[in-house]
C-alpha cells in the first residue's frame, strides 16, 4: 500500500492531507496549538485515529504516538554523526536514513522492511511517499513519519 503524505501550502499550522494510490484521501493531519509538535489524525469519516505529540524538554527530540486514544509507543532521535537514526519503542521498530534525509526505512528487529518512506524533491511543500508492505502497518507508520517530519521541521 501507497500513501501520499502532502504538506498544504497555506496553513499556520502543521496541515497534511495523506492520499492512496488512486489519489483518494486516506487521512486529514491537522497540527493544534501547543507547546511542540501536536498533529491529530483522521480518518475519511472526521473520525479522530491517531494522535503524534512533542514532549518538550527533553535532551534529544521525542514524539508521544497515540491510536485511537490509547499510547503506543513512541518516536526517539539517537545520537549519529552523519545518517539520520531514530528510535522507535513500538514492537521492536526502528528508522534508518540516508545522510540527506530524503530516503528512510522502518525496519522490524529481525531486519523486515515493514516500510520505505522518499522525500518527493522540487515540490513547493513537504511530500513523501509511505510504501508500507502490510496495510494493516499503516497507520502506525504514517505517525512515525509525521513525528519524524516533525522534528526535521524544528530542526530547520
Amino acid at each position: 500500500m501507497k500513501l501520499l503524505f502532502k504538506q498544504r501550502l497555506f496553513s499556520w499550522f502543521d496541515s497534511y492531507d495523506i492520499y492512496d494510490e488512486s489519489g483518494n484521501t486516506v487521512y486529514v493531519v491537522k497540527g493544534q496549538l501547543s507547546w511542540g509538535h501536536k498533529l491529530i489524525i483522521y480518518d475519511v469519516h472526521g473520525n479522530e485515529v491517531g494522535t503524534v505529540v512533542e514532549k518538550v524538554l527533553t535532551f534529544l527530540p521525542k514524539f508521544e504516538i497515540y491510536k485511537e486514544g490509547s499510547y503506543i509507543g513512541c518516536l526517539s532521535k539517537e545520537f549519529s554523526l552523519l545518517t539520520p537514526r531514530y528510535n522507535i519503542d513500538y514492537n521492536g521498530w526502528h528508522i534508518d536514513g540516508t545522510i540527506m534525509e530524503w530516503e528512510y526505512n522502518i525496519l522490524d528487529q529481525s531486519g523486515y522492511q515493514i516500510a520505505s518512506i522518499s522525500k518527493e524533491l522540487l515540490r513547493m511543500t513537504d511530500t513523501y511517499v509511505i510504501d508500507v508492505r502490510d496495510s494493516e502497518n499503516a497507520l502506525e507508520a504514517l505517525m512515525f513519519v509525521l513525528a519524524m517530519d516533525a522534528e526535521k521541521c524544528s530542526r530547520n
